[in-house]
């Protein structure tokens, strides 16, 4: 006889195991549970059949893994949560007894240390896999930094979370990593590729944050833990890649003034190990050079300025102009286009570091106070831009507080044109000239200490132009960063209407709506048409779509019955075989013209007398038309053989739907289920779009 299986020990009920047993089994509180298991990267997992790996009759809701909670079994994080138990016995023990002082020593002696550094190492064994998990960690240490400081948020992680996403951004600027950036409603996302890996981390405004109480704040401390010491780790393996000193030195003052990029200091470990734009001794951040030596700082001009030599002058060839002409066209990216309309759209080849880090390289900007400064100096700094300036109000490390400088080639604003009259004038307080000239002051002078005073205090006055320098808005930058070139900036000049701003990681498909092409790029045809009559002669349009439904009812009735229906198109053909049989009555009976035909609608008629008795000339028969009825006829003529084509097409296709099986046809019937849907909502954003653009034109 078989021996009887005892229930829990096989199947679901023993690869599963519930919450409470595995805070028995560990010995530990629910808290410390949860906290080992976001360290540990252990999540709770759904079972096929919750009664099957339920050991007792109350239903579970929360399962784990059972060999999860094994593998926890000898985490040495276990022993410092029971050391952190006992001590907390200990000191509420001491406080019981009175003695503060010795619960102060207490606590501030024998607190148990926990360190994450092997679970790091037991999680990513690879750099390549803490790369893959970055994501997450960046956008949670990002909306840290931006928090303020609360009982449940002390400022030591905030300080701590601010430390690192500017570190990690400082690596982006120097390597050029950073790809393509939007501006969204939760947030402005960037994307980044390092060491072939794509990391897409969202940051939120710098808007104030209202601390809500029914936030976990205990649970994402948790994950805040595990990240700082995750991007710690990360932070030091790419400065060490790129041969810099990490951490990089951190000047407390000038970031106390605001400065945050700028209150970095970066340094390599050597002259030889430093990267290409720190040789020269000068900082990526702000322009402060290092102190090195002499003879170090030769040798590296000279491995700088050292050529490389190619295969021609080896061989002591000379190159040509035709030659370098060659070399330098094959310069730039290829790009593949569709060979067809419906082929697929092949992957273009992305830019390297060097040509997406050289975009914003030859230009000097400055930022106006109302735009955000952070997001703005970090995009100009990934691409290229060495010098950027703001106001004095924005913080301390700007390339230059002077908006007069003559040297600023791009101001970037985000105020409207106001005209001249409507700002204050501004109050006057300078010397009259007659007490100019008892002082001996001439205008010369005078025009000089103007001069001096508006450049001593670096602000012009609103609305002021400097001549030659381009003034964009900010959504500038953002375009032209996802795009790759640079855009005309006479789009976004202040006060203009912007172009919209499309997220670069959605590219429209085919049959969907692409506000990046004009209406008639993608309009179908005879919308157009039909746009036009449906806005003059909605009730034409009506009639003749209850005219061809009828005559489409009356032709499937004959074709099912057989039998012809009275002013039938079938009947009308027959007739006119009959009279292509009697050419000769054709000719006798001249018949009615078209224009005699327009002549009958009386509305028509009645149209053209009054315009013709407001011309004071009389209504002849032969009238010609006026250009918008000659337009709406053949606006008319166009939407019925665009319909009846369609028509033709769908009937076609019903044909060929009855020779598929079952399967084959449910399947096309949901795929052009949804092509339908998309068509629709295409129409009405184009149909807006159209409405739009002609309010635009009559204004």
């Amino acid at each position: 006889m078989a021996k009887i299986k005892k229930k829990g020990t096989s199947g679901q009920a023993k690869n599963f195991i519930t919450r409470t047993q595995a805070v028995r089994k560990l010995q530990i509180s629910l808290p410390d549970f949860r906290r080992l298991c976001i360290f540990k990267g252990i999540y709770p997992r759904e079972p096929r059949n919750k009664k099957k790996a339920s050991k007792s009759s109350t239903g579970s809701t929360t399962f784990y893994y059972t060999r999860d909670i094994q593998y926890l079994l000898h985490e040495p994080l276990l022993n410092k949560f029971r050391d952190h138990k006992a001590l907390a016995k200990k000191i509420g023990r001491a406080l019981g007894r009175g003695e503060i002082k010795d619960a102060a020593r207490l606590e501030r002696t024998q607190t148990p240390k926990i360190t994450l550094d092997h679970i790091i190492k037991e999680r990513y064994p690879t750099f390549v896999d803490a790369l893959r998990d970055l994501d997450d960690a960046l956008s949670m240490l990002f909306l840290f930094a931006n928090l303020p400081s609360t009982a449940a948020i002390p400022p030591k992680t905030i300080a701590l979370c601010q430390r690192l996403c500017l570190e990690f951004q400082h690596y982006l600027i120097i390597t050029h990593s950073l790809r393509k950036s939007f501006l969204s409603i939760k947030g402005i996302y960037y994307q980044a590729t390092i060491q072939g890996q794509d990391i897409l981390w969202l940051i939120p405004y710098k808007f104030v944050q209202r601390m809500e109480g029914d936030i976990d704040f205990r649970i994402m401390g948790t994950f805040v833990e595990f990240y700082t010491t995750l991007l710690s780790f990360v932070n030091f393996r790419l400065y060490t890649s790129i041969g810099l000193v990490y951490p990089p030195k951190f000047n407390a003052s000038s970031d106390d003034q605001g400065a945050e990029l700028d209150a970095f200091t970066l340094e390599g470990k050597s002259v030889a190990e430093q990267p290409k734009n720190l040789i020269n001794g000068a900082s990526a951040t702000n322009g402060t050079t290092h102190a090195t030596t002499a003879d170090a700082q030769a040798e590296a001009d000279k491995l700088t300025n050292l050529d490389e030599p190619s295969e021609d002058r080896e061989q002591g060839e000379d190159l040509s102009d035709d030659r370098a002409e060659e070399i330098t066209a094959t310069d730039a990216i290829d790009t593949f286009s569709p060979t067809a309309d419906d082929a697929d759209i092949l992957p273009q080849p992305a830019p390297s570091n060097e040509e997406s880090g050289a975009l914003f390289t030859p230009f000097t900007f400055f930022l106006s106070r109302e735009t955000p400064r952070a997001p703005l100096e970090f995009l100009l700094k990934a691409f290229g831009s060495k010098r950027v300036g703001w106001d004095a109000v924005l913080g301390d490390g700007a390339y230059t507080t002077n908006e007069g400088d003559r040297s600023i080639t791009h101001q970037i604003v985000d105020r409207p044109n106001l005209p001249e009259g409507a700002l204050p004038a501004v109050p006057e307080t300078k010397p009259s000239p007659a007490q100019k000239h008892a002082n001996g002051e001439t205008d010369g002078a005078a025009d000089d200490d103007e001069k001096e005073e508006e450049s001593s205090n670096g602000r012009l006055r609103p609305g002021t132009r400097v001549p030659g320098r381009i003034y964009v808005q900010p959504q500038w930058v953002w375009d032209c960063v996802n795009q790759g070139k640079l855009l005309r900036p006479d789009l976004y000049a202040p006060g203009a209407t912007l172009p919209p701003h499309l997220s670069p990681w959605v590219k429209a498909k085919r049959g969907e709506y692409d506000p990046t092409l004009s209406l008639a790029e993608q309009e179908k045809e005879g919308e157009v048409e039909a746009a036009m009559l449906e806005d003059g002669d909605e009730d034409v349009v009506e009639a003749e779509s209850d005219e061809e439904a009828e005559d489409g009812v009356d032709e499937q009735i004959e074709e099912e019955t057989g039998m012809k229906i009275a002013g039938s198109e079938s009947e009308d053909e027959d007739e006119d075989e009959d009279e292509d049989e009697n050419p000769e009555q054709d000719e006798e009976w001249g018949g009615i013209s078209d224009e005699a035909e327009d002549l009958e609608d009386p509305d028509v008629q009645h149209q053209r007398e009054l315009e013709a008795e407001a011309l004071g000339q009389r209504l002849t028969a032969n009238q010609p038309k006026s250009e918008d009825e000659t337009r709406k006829n053949e606006a008319k003529m166009k939407t019925k053989a665009v319909a009846k084509r369609r028509r033709e097409e769908a009937e076609e296709l019903e044909r060929q739907k009855m020779m598929m099986s079952r399967k084959k046809r449910k399947v096309l019937e949901k795929m052009l289920y949804g092509n339908e849907k998309r068509e629709e909502e295409a129409e009405k954003l184009r149909k807006k779009r159209r409405a739009l653009e002609k309010a635009a034109q009559m204004i």
